[in-house]
């Protein structure tokens, strides 16, 4: 069993690994890729790109009945496929209409691929090993995102041919990702017992899941806080503290960095302890992180600025790799199997709605009052903090519990299975 385990494990971790490499190739460069094959301003190419993810959006439901009426497996492959074909066309791009048709397909894959990953690892794992797994993925995914990078910028070194070789390879990516995927079967007790549900009264029943609608709720102001390091801080530094600019780049660093080393040793111990506790810690050290931002706005520029910049960033990260591997596990696992497609479609939302209104809600903040937006995160997330502990005693006990008092770890693997007691 364990033989088997390791295996799944391997193909999995390497399908994950080529699918970051991937993305990071292309993410960096995407609105540059459209600015230089159609000559369209980059104005009006993030406005067609956006158009496209918020369609994607809505979209998102209908991931969540689909997962559940064909399986996990079926959606992630799918949007792989998906996602390879339209990037292929990516070299006939030549106007903004065709740019739309071909940026469509990417954001309709885009949007399934988070419920589905959520719910392909919560059939192929169980117990503890889902929190490790979860774990093992986002180190992984962090290293092979920074690969990406700089195999982009080797082949942009190349000349303009370059950006055809991005394209080109991270369609490779995700038809490779999809391959190995595709040969890992979940075993039959990991699916539900009575079949797969029908689309009728599906949704009806993620509504009356007031627990899991309350996690949902709950993640959305943290996740605002995960896009501060992209969005809000490299304009806070540079325009609020007088940074310079390439000190955004080694934050960065240092936020990537720690997640690759440290996400495996974190989980390790996370996973000894109530997952509502590591998610509840995770997003009070979020907190913790703004308030010390928003103290460095009293600071002058020196040595002083740039150490508070520097510990202000390792907390968000020690907040994140509490949180990150954690909340996905425990929204995994606090969704009942029979509908899990369409709780974690539900769930998706509390991610994907902050995504596209953080660049405009926290721009718009900083306009009015740096300080002022910090401690409305940092009190946002300490309040998610709390939630999230008062909504313990009404989640599934496997849910909270990575192991459950009294029973050994299960495991759930491809033609052997250990189920939580």
């Amino acid at each position: 069993m364990r033989r088997r385990l390791s295996s799944v494990r391997t193909t999995y971790m390497l399908g994950m690994v080529v699918d970051a490499t991937g993305s990071g190739m292309y993410v960096p460069l995407s609105l540059l890729y459209f600015h230089h094959v159609t000559g369209l301003s980059l104005t009006r190419v993030g406005v067609i790109v956006t158009t496209a993810s918020v369609i994607g959006l809505v979209s998102n439901p209908v991931a969540g009945i689909l997962i559940d009426r064909f399986s996990a497996r079926a959606v992630l492959v799918g949007g792989y496929v998906l996602r390879a074909a339209a990037f292929c066309t990516y070299p006939l791009v030549h106007n903004g209409v065709v740019m739309f048709a071909v940026v469509l397909p990417v954001a309709l894959g885009d949007t399934s691929y988070p419920p589905a990953i959520q719910s392909f690892v919560a059939e192929i794992v169980r117990g503890t090993e889902r929190d490790k797994l979860l774990a093992l993925q986002r180190s992984l995914r962090n290293a092979g995102l920074g690969v990406g990078g700089l195999i982009a910028g080797a082949a942009l070194a190349i000349g303009d041919s370059g950006y055809y070789v991005v394209v080109l390879g991270a369609a490779a990516g995700y038809l490779l990702s999809a391959g190995l995927l595709s040969t890992i079967r979940p075993s039959a007790a990991a699916q539900p017992a009575g079949g797969r549900v029908s689309r009728k009264g599906g949704y009806r029943m993620v509504a009356r899941n007031r627990p899991f609608l309350g996690l949902t709720l709950l993640n959305i102001p943290t996740a605002f806080g995960y896009m501060v390091l992209s969005v809000a801080l490299p304009v806070y530094l540079t325009r609020n503290l007088d940074a310079p600019v390439s000190l955004v780049g080694f934050l960065y660093a240092v936020n990537t960095v720690g997640i690759a080393l440290f996400q495996i040793p974190v989980s390790r111990v996370v996973v000894r302890y109530r997952r509502t506790r590591a998610v509840a810690l995770g997003a009070s050290i979020f907190a913790l992180s703004f308030v010390t931002f928003a103290v460095l706005g009293g600071l002058s520029t020196g040595a002083a600025l740039v150490v508070g910049v520097f510990t202000a960033t390792a907390a968000f990260t020690v907040g994140e790799l509490l949180h990150g591997a954690t909340a996905s596990a425990l929204v995994a696992q606090a969704a009942p199997e029979e509908t899990r497609g369409r709780h974690l479609a539900v769930y998706q939302l509390s991610w994907a709605v902050p995504i596209a209104l953080a660049p405009t809600v926290l721009t718009g903040l900083l306009s009015v009052s740096a300080t002022g937006m910090w401690l409305l995160l940092a009190a946002a997330t300490a309040g998610s903090a709390l939630g999230v502990l008062r909504l313990e005693r009404t989640l599934p006990a496997a849910a909270v519990h990575p192991v459950l008092p009294g029973a050994a770890p299960a495991l759930s693997t491809t033609g052997s299975t250990r189920k939580v007691a």
